[in-house]
């Protein structure tokens, strides 16, 4: 999911597992040292449910991928997403995390325009 944030240039803010945060550590290593700009992917450690609350109801968060957060915190994230009219995406409880990703991840947050305006006569 990080690469299309980054190809479509955009900024990506991670939270870090509360219990697993050493990949997410080392990743932000890696970046922090590769030729990505700074500020392109930004990692949270904390506490999950305290993080998700202000990224949810922050007014310069666009979207919000609720994958990882507690199913019985889902609702409250979406109202509170809601109200600056956010994009969230719903992890489905069906999803195969070995089947090959797709894109429905990316074009979840992908806006799509029009570059061409019909002209009338």
């Amino acid at each position: 999911m990080l690469a299309p944030v980054i190809a479509t240039g955009n900024t990506a803010v991670l939270v870090a597992s509360e219990q697993r945060p050493l990949p997410a550590v080392a990743l932000a290593e890696v970046l922090a040292t590769s030729d990505v700009p700074a500020g392109t992917v930004n990692l949270l450690t904390g506490p999950v449910a305290d993080l998700a609350a202000v990224l949810a109801a922050h007014m310069e968060v666009d979207a919000i991928d609720l994958t990882g957060a507690a199913a019985a915190s889902r609702a409250e994230l979406e109202r509170l997403a809601a109200e600056n009219i956010k994009r969230v995406l719903v992890p489905r409880t069906d999803e195969d995390w070995t089947a090959a990703p797709g894109t429905r991840r990316l074009l979840a947050f992908v806006e799509t325009k029009t570059l061409w305006h019909p002209v009338g006569i």
